[in-house]
């Protein structure tokens, strides 16, 4: 068993050290550009930007780990969105997609780093915080302007000691361009070949303004189809059946059954189901407008005003969180003889007694569910910042953004009505409801909920620059940066009065709740340059940063960074860094009502479903001895996976004695850039992130298999979130959240460059790109009383640390290769998802390695008019296949579903 996992490291070492091979072994030019060394830094004006510090020094560079996503990059994606370049990188796993049906986002893209949960990932515009949305710290990615941004740095290892809470895993800067000047208006369009089309344009105007200042406006509008189940062969269910659309009605006293076709024919012969999972949603539809504003102003010599506004209104049709499944009933009802819907040949099946007949109604309603929610979210920020001298700086900034939104649900109704009368029996009298209109129509009613606001305020100063004009050591002057912040959040969920009291036949009972919490943080950073220009060691940087916050909810804690940076000479630098990080609860987490699902829904609901995996002891795979200490059923006595064996509720919701997590990251890497092979940049970065308290829920699958497989003693904690009833079939799940374990990754980050312009292209320039994850540990740890599991290269809801991404790969990779001439490029990429096995305990299901290519290419028509047209997915091909734990038999929210798009875009700029 040991072997193995070194036998799958060994086959992708193999293949990495083949293409770094390659790229060792390709031919030098003399009219190579030299290698930047600022692995992520670029210059605007005399500043340099580095993501990770917030020490500006000219030629500083990052001793941690960045992944940057340049401009042109994006253009060649033709993207309209974030998500359409986002998933492409291989730090990022799946998070929440536009096929993350059912999820509580509510159309956004949510971001995870590594499979650590979306919550662990901070997403920064130019350095400062975004605006979250809902009540997780999670970001919509897809409300920043794509036409404006400029560069997005991926830096993995933590970042809490320099950006604060929640940057566990990373973070995700989004760079803005607001140095843009002239006029540029684009369209761009993606096309999927078996149905499906994202559109869109976009206008940015940038100017210059009198006695200083720059001015950048930028608006976005896109538009998404929606995509059905059934427009993909993949995505159809066979075995996803329903209670018949058109209905199955008995008789009470004389025991006849009569009933429609899903077509509305009457039969006497009634088919008892029906299949309409080609028409629940695969990908939801979408309308978004994005506009922005930056600026700046010189007031003085001195100081600059700067800042920026933005604005999202995004509206969204999906399914929501209980799924597309229509309601369904079953039910015996009084049908009234003078009822006027009754035909001769409904009529003649029914018995009537005092003028009433007792009909048993088992059908499903013909309306899918579906959440249409809109959301708005802007932010505003303004600051000075100016010189102390000529080598220490200032900034003071406010910043304060809300997202606000509102749902609304069709295809579910209220159960009873205002007087405590049961709906469908009040119908039943005198109503149609042989009808599959008149049912549907007679019992839906639209719902107004989820009303979710998110508030932040935050306030910042910052004093940075270098101790030069004071005194310099032998290697140079002393780097820092110090500063104060202070944040502010609130959050707050209102629902329909019919959801608080659970009067709707799917949505369960859903909690109202608000909360807020501030915290006061003083930080600094430290660089010191320790030596410099000596054999084997050009450059030789420490450094460190301290941050500490003070929460009105969760008391005081340190944060800090330990890190080293050193330049052995023009080949080869070395970094390190060592972190204690931090992530306080969110608003779900910490402040959320207790709210339910019913316990079937784990059976019936595809986003649920990964969740659960069955009664092991009724399959026959658990404990004998634990399954007789409580209670369960004999095997093969009963089915566990019908909806019927899940009787209770399914209850989840906040913790307020939860207290924040904390972790340790450390990165060991090296960058190597040859002199003998200019134009080569290889880094090669080992990571690993602990984290202790987790925060999070621990899903029946989970709890079940522990308490009856791995860990079959009477203590185990975990058997008490799921309880039996008396026949032994089980009753209620309780999840909520709780400081759990402990979430441990260990992997490597690569990533090589080549650029050239060989002799023999005819002066065309050429570049190899490759960026891949290799993961060689990975161990979620559910209670302190339970062992560790190890999820490395596998998928599934037990190895999910949020529920959201079910897919843990032990590799992935992005490659390339660029051909450029003239005013024309084109890009080939290649997309590699490692091999994975099924995490459910007895499961030896695996899904083999996936590969995607692109094809891209862009033209310079004339000067400032430039096409980008490509081919996404170029072979076409499908997601892979599980059987089980997946949505639509996959992974959407991992692998890709369109299949092949074709994209276009036109850009004119003046």
């Amino acid at each position: 068993m040991k072997g193995r996992p070194m036998v799958k490291f060994s086959r992708n070492a193999v293949g990495v050290a083949a293409l770094a091979f390659a790229l060792a072994s390709a031919p030098a030019f003399a009219q190579s550009a030299p290698p930047s060394e600022n692995d992520g830094a670029t210059a605007t004006g005399d500043d340099i930007v580095v993501t990770g510090t917030r020490i500006t020094i000219p030629g500083n560079t990052s001793s941690s780990p960045i992944a940057s996503t340049s401009e042109d990059q994006i253009k060649l994606q033709a993207a309209l969105t974030v998500e359409d370049f986002s998933t492409k990188l291989p730090q990022l796993s799946g998070g929440v997609r536009q096929g993350s049906q059912g999820s509580d986002a509510f159309g956004a893209q949510v971001l995870e780093l590594r499979n650590f949960g979306q919550s662990r990932t901070l997403v920064l515009i130019d350095g400062t915080r975004g605006t979250p949305f809902g009540f997780r710290n999670s970001i919509d990615v897809n409300a920043i302007p794509a036409s404006l941004i400029k560069r997005v740095d991926v830096l993995t290892g933590g970042a809490a000691a320099v950006y604060g809470a929640d940057a566990v895993a990373g973070v995700v800067n989004f760079i803005l361009n607001d140095d843009f000047e002239g006029v540029r208006g684009s369209t761009a369009a993606r096309l999927s070949e078996h149905g499906g089309a994202q559109y869109g344009g976009s206008v940015m105007v940038g100017t210059g303004l009198r006695d200083g200042g720059h001015i950048v406006v930028a608006l976005d509008y896109t538009q998404r189809d929606m995509i059905r189940a059934g427009q993909r062969d993949w995505a159809t269910t066979p075995k996803s059946t329903i209670p018949s659309t058109g209905g199955v009605y008995t008789d009470v006293v004389s025991g006849k059954s009569f009933g429609f076709t899903d077509s509305g024919a009457f039969t006497t012969s009634p088919t008892a189901t029906s299949n309409i999972s080609s028409s629940y949603p695969l990908v939801s539809g979408l309308k978004r407008i994005n506009a922005a504003a930056l600026f700046k102003y010189e007031l003085s010599p001195a100081i600059e005003v700067y800042g920026r506004a933005m604005f999202n209104n995004s509206r969204t049709t999906e399914t929501g969180t209980v799924g597309a499944t229509p309601v369904a009933l079953n039910r015996t009802v009084s049908v009234s003889a003078s009822n006027p819907y009754l035909t001769n040949d409904i009529r003649n099946q029914l018995t009537f007694v005092n003028g009433a007949a007792q009909v048993n109604v088992a059908r499903s309603l013909d309306e899918i569910i579906m959440y249409h929610t809109e959301r708005d979210t802007y932010q505003v920020q303004t600051g000075l910042r100016g010189a102390v001298t000529g080598a220490i700086n200032w900034n003071v900034y406010a910043q304060y953004g809300r997202s606000d939104e509102s749902t609304r649900i069709t295809g579910d109704g209220l159960v009873a009505s205002a007087t405590g009368a049961n709906n469908f029996a009040t119908l039943a009298s005198m109503g149609d409801i042989f009808s599959s209109a008149g049912l549907t129509k007679g019992l839906t009613s639209d719902i107004s909920s989820f009303h979710r606001k998110r508030d932040q305020f935050v306030t910042a100063a910052t004093l940075s620059g270098t101790s030069e004009e004071l005194f310099s050591l032998p290697a140079g002057p002393i780097g820092f940066a110090v500063g104060v912040e202070y944040r502010r959040e609130t959050a707050s969920i209102g629902q329909d009065s019919a959801l608080l009291t659970g009067n709707t036949y799917k949505e369960g009972v859903q909690a109202a709740y608000k909360g807020e919490f501030d915290v006061a943080e003083l930080y600094g950073e430290v660089l010191v340059p320790v030596l410099h220009d000596l054999p084997l060691i050009q450059k030789l940087d420490l450094g460190g940063a301290y941050r500490l916050s003070k929460y009105d909810l969760w008391g005081t804690h340190g944060t800090w960074k330990m890190e080293a940076n050193w330049k052995v000479d023009r080949n080869l630098r070395l970094r390190g860094t060592f972190q204690r990080v931090l992530r306080t609860p969110n608003f779900g987490e910490f402040a959320g009502g207790v709210s339910s699902l019913p316990f079937s829904s784990l059976v019936t609901v595809d986003r649920l479903k990964p969740r659960y995996g069955g009664d092991p002891c009724v399959l026959g795979t658990g404990n004998a001895a634990q399954c007789a200490r409580f209670g369960a059923p004999a095997a093969g006595s009963a089915n566990s996976t019908a909806a019927s064996y899940l009787t209770g509720n399914y209850y989840y919701g906040g913790n307020p004695d939860l207290q924040p997590e904390t972790g340790k990251t450390k990165t060991v890497g090296a960058v190597l850039t040859p002199t003998f092979l200019p134009g080569l940049n290889v880094t090669l970065d080992w990571y690993e992130m602990n984290l202790e308290g987790a925060v999070g829920v621990i899903q029946p699958i989970a709890a079940i298999t522990s308490c009856y497989i791995t860990n079959p003693s009477a203590s185990n904690p975990l058997c008490q979130l799921v309880t039996r009833n008396a026949d032994g079939s089980f009753k209620d799940a309780y999840v909520n959240n709780q400081n759990l374990g402990s979430i441990v990754q260990r992997g490597l980050d690569i990533s090589a460059s080549y650029t050239a312009r060989p002799e023999w292209l005819g002066g065309m320039g050429v570049r190899f790109s490759y960026q891949g994850n290799i993961v060689t540990s990975y161990t979620i740890q559910a209670n302190p009383t339970v062992a560790p599991i190890q999820c490395k290269g596998t998928f599934g809801a037990t190895c999910s640390s949020d529920g959201t991404t079910l897919v843990q790969p032990d590799y992935r990779h992005t490659a390339g290769v660029g051909l450029s001439f003239g005013r024309s490029t084109i890009q080939f990429d290649w997309q590699r998802i490692g091999k994975v096995k099924s995490s459910a305990s007895g499961s030896t299901e695996t899904i083999a390695a996936q590969n995607t290519f692109d094809l891209s290419a862009s033209h310079e028509l004339a000067d400032g008019i430039a096409v980008t047209a490509g081919i996404y997915n170029l072979f076409d091909k499908d997601p892979p296949y599980v059987s089980t734990g997946g949505v639509f038999n996959t992974f959407p929210d991992t692998y890709e579903i369109l299949g092949r798009t074709f994209g276009f875009s036109l850009t004119a700029r003046i």
